[in-house]
């Protein structure tokens, strides 16, 4: 992955405030007190505010990011917390995941780079157990819409590296969707996700 990439996410990370606030995501919250606790992975992770609280429901947690600042970041939070993470720094196929590893996959705002996003979406499908469950938010293509009136709610600025239903269906192409939506939802998360914003929204089971 391009250093400009890490180095993007290195320097957000970097300052003392929490870029996307320390509080956890509503959607996973909700979906979360669904489930039995078991092992999940929090791909894309960033400064940990999601894997943290799972950790604090007993999950095992494991979480991975590019950005070094980030894992720092998010260890300070998890002591805070009185937790432990298994966070891992480096792209995916260095990671050392294992087959059907995981319960869960929590992919929150993870947007990577748009050359790579579905062949990562295919590999972190082989890390879920079958009958595991992918939960899943991030901004959709019509997320640009909201962008252009309000840049405090963040996302990413070119349209390849936002979502759409079809995408999700082909990319997880061997799951039981429970829910799968484009909605506009109103963001309080932190610094870079303030505002109105279009998101598409997942629950499904692996086949």
């Amino acid at each position: 992955m391009a250093d400009s990439w890490t180095a993007k996410w290195d320097e957000r990370y970097s300052t003392e405030a929490f870029a996307y606030g320390e509080l956890p995501n509503h959607y996973l919250q909700e979906q979360l007190a669904k489930l039995p606790v078991g092992k999940i992975l929090f791909p894309a992770e960033g400064e940990g505010r999601n894997a943290v609280y799972a950790a604090t429901l007993g999950w095992q947690v494991s979480a991975f990011d590019i950005s070094s600042a980030g894992q720092q970041k998010a260890r300070q939070l998890a002591a805070a917390k009185g937790v432990s993470l298994d966070y891992r720094v480096g792209e995916l196929s260095a990671l050392d995941f294992a087959p059907a590893q995981f319960d869960v996959i929590a992919l929150i705002y993870a947007h990577f780079p748009a050359s790579i996003k579905s062949t990562y979406h295919r590999q972190l499908s082989t890390y879920l157990r079958p009958g595991g469950t992918l939960i899943f938010e991030a901004f959709s293509k019509k997320h640009l819409e909201y962008l252009a009136r309000n840049e405090k709610v963040g996302g990413p600025k070119d349209v390849e590296s936002l979502f759409s239903l079809e995408e999700i269906r082909a990319d997880f192409a061997d799951y039981d969707f429970i829910e799968l939506a484009e909605t506009e939802i109103e963001l309080a998360e932190g610094l870079y996700h303030n505002g109105q914003g279009s998101v598409i929204r997942c629950v499904a089971r692996k086949n």
